[in-house]
């Protein structure tokens, strides 16, 4: 036996194949692979003279503690296994691979020029034929291990539907209190897999609408692009049933006050902005960033002072605090990824509430039966459409779509998009794909039926496309285009829920993303710290 690899941690793993070694003159065949521990560094020398217990045997991949036949596995157990599969399947690619590389390795050799000269053509053409030979079975072996990856990733999959089913289940209990978002049992169908039936769980997003919980404006919210806040312009907007005005001050940074002059409650933003304080057009009183009226004409000067929001700008954007808690010092980071060049960035004011166009944002199953006449037009209706989320319960990729998708708190979404060319995906996952486009969604709640969005869209591909003049209006009508088929849906689901329709009433599979941001949202609201499927965040499942 030969020692193929040892890794460089301590314990060392060891991996001992029970094959004959790659000759010069052919490949020698495949058996079982076993794993062994070294608790030294000199584990070469320790392979020679020591006798080993195998720690499991990765060509019958299962848990340490038999399972009995009949008997149901736990989830721990079942993800156990995969795990395994998974682990068997990483080791025999990766000799598959190794078996390749070294034929190429022997074609340079034949064909070396020195080599040439002390062989004849018709050897050379029979060394050849065979190597070609070999190459071809590597490969087939290659595609097969290919294969049981892909396999083994299924079943992760399943299990991954199976927890996302009992993460259901767990939540109804976890948030049986709340007064929304609630999870509630109700009958339904159920599977004839035994005596006992199982119980649907529906996610209780009904209407109308409720008041906005405080704590979910103890965040940083996005509510500008800085490209749009000029020296002397003003930006009114709406943020929790609140009316604001942002403008620059002196020292050009940005403000955030009431839209609303303390005088007389004329709106501020019919005024203008003069050497960084906001006049209000009836009388000419003028405030400052922090709130405080610094002129009143034509009167005694009074003591006066409007409410203001703590503001910052990072990244391109502009930050408001509307909660009463302290401001936290980190402000999430919305950048796209490095490569990327921004080609657009796009403020839509929508009639839906923020919630229910998130719901859509998180959903891509939907695209290939909504989108038929933009981006999604031609596309396939998979047969089944999965979120899978290795890394974090908030984030992950679409299959069989090559398109990565994260929620981050309070109300963006990231997406990243593997294409070949407008309108077109490519690959199977966005790794395997050259080109891609990044979105970013901010949805601002600006009120119970009003959303404020800021889109930007952004390429790691032709970056002089920004520079073709009226190439923005081109953006702009393609994204309205796009939102108009969901806005078509998501009202009429606004409808339905005011008037008491559950918009969740039967989530699915690829339900996965909506349902953990409403389960956030939740937990947000009721003060809770610790997520639903805060164990997944910290296991990466």
């Amino acid at each position: 036996m030969t020692t193929v690899a040892s890794l460089s941690l301590v314990p060392h793993l060891l991996i001992k194949p029970s094959f004959r070694c790659i000759s010069r003159k052919g490949v020698g065949r495949y058996g079982g692979i076993k794993v062994y521990a070294v608790l030294r560094d000199d584990s070469a020398e320790y392979l020679k003279d020591n006798h080993w217990e195998a720690l499991f045997h990765v060509d019958d991949p299962g848990p340490r503690v038999p399972i009995e036949k009949g008997k149901f596995l736990d989830a721990k157990q079942a993800l156990d296994v995969v795990r395994f599969d998974i682990q068997y399947c990483d080791w025999r690619a990766r000799q598959d691979l190794l078996t390749i590389m070294v034929l190429h390795n022997k074609v340079v050799e034949v064909l070396n020029p020195l080599a040439r000269d002390f062989k004849s053509v018709g050897n050379l053409r029979k060394d050849l034929a065979g190597l070609q030979e070999d190459l071809a079975k590597a490969h087939n072996q290659l595609y097969l291990s290919e294969s049981r990856v892909s396999s083994a990733l299924d079943k992760l999959a399943q299990m991954e539907t199976v927890v996302n089913e009992r993460l259901l289940s767990d939540g109804s209990a976890f948030a049986a209190t709340a007064d929304c978002a609630s999870l509630d049992p109700s009958t339904s169908f159920t599977p004839r897999a035994g005596p006992k039936k199982t119980k649907r769980r529906s996610l209780n997003i009904s209407g109308p609408v409720k008041p906005y919980n405080s704590n979910l404006k103890n965040f940083w919210y996005p509510v500008a692009f800085s490209s749009d806040l000029k020296d002397d312009t003003m930006v009114p907007i709406d943020c929790f049933e609140e009316q604001w005005v942002i403008f620059r001050g002196k020292d050009k940074r940005p403000g955030c006050v009431q839209n609303t002059c303390a005088h007389r409650a004329c709106p501020l933003d019919l005024g203008s902005v003069n050497e960084g304080r906001i006049t209000c057009p009836y009388h000419g009183w003028e405030y400052s960033t922090d709130g405080k009226c610094e002129k009143m004409p034509s009167t005694k000067m009074l003591n006066v002072r409007i409410r203001a929001l703590p503001c910052f700008e990072q990244e391109g954007m502009v930050w408001i605090w509307p909660g009463d808690d302290t401001p936290t010092p980190t402000i999430p980071f919305l950048l796209p990824p490095s490569g990327f060049t921004i080609h657009a960035e796009i403020v839509m004011e929508l009639p839906v509430e923020h919630g229910l166009l998130l719901d859509n944002l998180l959903d891509l199953a939907h695209a290939p039966f909504t989108h038929t006449s933009t981006f999604a037009k031609g596309w396939s209706v998979p047969s089944f459409v999965k979120f899978l989320t290795p890394t974090s319960g908030l984030q992950g990729y679409w299959d069989p779509y090559p398109i990565d998708m994260e929620f981050r708190p309070p109300c963006m979404v990231l997406s990243t998009i593997g294409i070949s060319k407008p309108g077109k995906l490519e690959g199977k996952s966005t790794q395997q794909c050259s080109t891609h486009l990044h979105q970013l969604h901010v949805c601002l709640p600006s009120s119970r039926s009003k959303t404020r969005l800021l889109y930007r869209m952004s390429l790691d591909f032709a970056p002089w496309i920004k520079h073709i003049p009226f190439m923005h209006l081109l953006w702009s009508h393609f994204a309205e285009k796009v939102l108009n088929e969901d806005l078509r849906l998501v009202l009429g689901q606004q409808e339905r829920m005011n008037s008491g329709a559950n918009v969740w009433n039967w989530p699915v599979s690829y339900d996965k993303l909506g349902i953990r941001y409403r389960l956030w949202r939740d937990a947000v609201e009721r003060g809770v710290d610790r997520l639903p499927f805060s164990n997944q965040i910290e296991s990466g499942s």
